[in-house]
């Protein structure tokens, strides 16, 4: 490995094998010249190094606790920031870690900012999540978030902002939350959520055979609402009946037990299929053999400013997507989702059973999506301003390239964004 400029990623909240926007982002760096090592909770034992990648090596920690308070998040965090900073030191000390990029949660990682930056060593900060907003959105509508909570937990969103050489963010609601935060436009950069074509294997399969599906894909936690899926396809049984259609719920999470415990109460588990938490070709064959797609996120401002990982996968399978009415979100389908203003059950059903029973208008909803995703969403508008980023960092350890000369040729355009 020596030689090549080192990227050290820092994940705490996901083993890396789990999370697909940091194996995109790992797979990205290898193909522009970087070597990539990941610090991450303990997920598949047997790995060391990142499924799909060429040498990007994984460096574990173990999990002892998982946060569910106050107090347990604390010991969690806690242990996970102990974990990072050794295995980061090691890194540093073994001549590695010429770059470093932390993603969040937690937002507790900028004392290390300030001791990498020391040495001369740049800090990108990956923004996956508005940490303030998350929390706000646990303690749910009819409850009130702990003042001193949120103003800690806005002041760490500030240092861990204000300590990176540069922020990754997004979508242009972050980088807008990072500029108002005293980052310069300049450090911040869009790269959005989202999967590269190559991963999708082929069009959407409109002649699918078995019933129709609506799928959820995604984490499950207090936050991402889908207990709201379980009461809509109990609203959809009394609309359409319990034959001819399924709701799929792939994932897991820490309201995994709840959500089970809701289908069974409500005695829709004859029409609600749990799968778990899925291989990234699972989850492609399952969206293409999907019917609709459902974004259960409810209108607070977290979601109302989040990219949600998920649509992106929706919608480059094509699928039509029923969803809140919020700003990134329309931002990220347009015109290939149908919206519902409040996120109610009732509203998530009455707009799944009108699409169940339109295919002409899944159709051109579908076709929409793909064009869209194809040319604005898809990984591969992403990837270049990414490893910018890292190009301009450790500019000084890249070899100097002489672009070769072309007859007839012409310098590309460059990529769109959002």
């Amino acid at each position: 490995m020596a030689g090549k400029p080192h990227v050290t990623i820092l994940i705490a909240n996901l083993p890396a094998e789990r999370d697909r926007r940091v194996i995109r982002e790992c797979l990205t760096l290898e193909e522009h010249g970087f070597d990539v090592t990941v610090i991450a909770p303990r997920g598949d034992k047997s790995l060391r190094t990142l499924p799909g990648s060429r040498n990007t090596r994984l460096k574990p920690y173990p999990v002892k606790i998982y946060g569910s308070g106050v107090l347990t998040y604390a010991v969690e965090f806690g242990w996970s920031f102990l974990c990072i900073a050794i295995q980061l030191i090691g890194e540093v000390l073994a001549g590695r870690a010429h770059a470093v990029q932390v993603c969040n949660p937690p937002d507790v990682y900028w004392p290390l900012a300030l001791l990498l930056r020391a040495i001369g060593r740049p800090w990108v900060f990956d923004h996956h999540d508005l940490c303030p907003e998350v929390y706000a959105s646990r303690v749910g509508a009819g409850g009130t978030p702990n003042r001193w909570a949120m103003r800690m937990l806005v002041a760490m969103e500030w240092l861990t902002l204000r300590t990176a050489t540069e922020v990754v963010a997004t979508n242009e609601s972050f980088k807008a939350n990072a500029v108002r935060r005293g980052v310069d436009p300049e450090r911040v950069t869009v790269v959005r959520n989202g999967p590269a074509g190559r991963e999708i294997s082929a069009d959407p399969d409109t002649t699918a055979d078995g019933p129709l599906s609506v799928v959820y894909l995604g984490v499950f936690g207090p936050q991402d609402n889908v207990e709201g899926v379980v009461l809509a396809a109990e609203e959809l049984a009394r609309r359409r009946g319990r034959t001819g259609w399924k709701v799929v719920l792939a994932g897991d999470g820490e309201s995994m037990p709840s959500v089970r415990a809701l289908a069974a109460e409500r005695r829709v588990e004859d029409v609600v299929e749990f799968t778990g938490w899925l291989d990234g070709a699972a989850v492609d064959q399952l969206l293409r053999d999907a019917t609709v797609a459902i974004q259960p996120d409810l209108p607070t401002r977290m979601n109302d400013l989040s990219t949600m990982a998920k649509t992106v996968e929706y919608v480059g399978r094509g699928l039509p997507v029923v969803a809140a009415d919020l700003t990134e979100t329309r931002a990220t389908l347009g015109d290939a989702g149908a919206y519902v203003p409040s996120g109610t059950p009732e509203e998530f059903a009455e707009a799944i059973d009108a699409l169940l029973d339109d295919p002409d208008r899944r159709m051109r909803m579908s076709k929409l999506g793909r064009e869209r995703f194809l040319s604005l969403l898809s990984w591969e508008h992403q990837a270049g301003p990414y490893a910018a980023v890292f190009q301009r960092l450790l500019a000084k350890r890249l070899p100097v390239r002489i672009p070769r000369q072309r007859s007839g040729g012409s310098v590309p355009a460059p990529e769109k964004q959002l």
